[in-house]
């Protein structure tokens, strides 16, 4: 079900190539999660990193996850 939840998240990344030469990616749904690397490969496995620790931090910390449902994501209301 996690592996299902970021493979979701990582099929709606966006990715970009900055002035620098380097990658930057985000998943625009979930809010304070972006990567920077120098090749999209990095920055896309940087990304999936950074994802599992935004996952594990926001549920230590009480916050709404973002439900993925057909790769859509909408934020779970208490």
């Amino acid at each position: 079900m996690l592996t299902n939840y970021i493979q979701a998240a990582l099929n709606r990344a966006k990715y970009e190539l900055l002035d620098d030469g380097t990658f930057y990616a985000e998943v625009p749904e979930l809010q304070g999660l972006y990567a920077n690397a120098p090749t999209i490969e990095n920055c896309r496995e940087e990304l999936k990193q950074s994802l599992e620790e935004w996952i594990v931090l926001g549920l230590e910390l009480g916050h709404n996850i973002p439900e993925s449902e057909s790769n859509n994501f909408s934020i779970i209301q208490d």
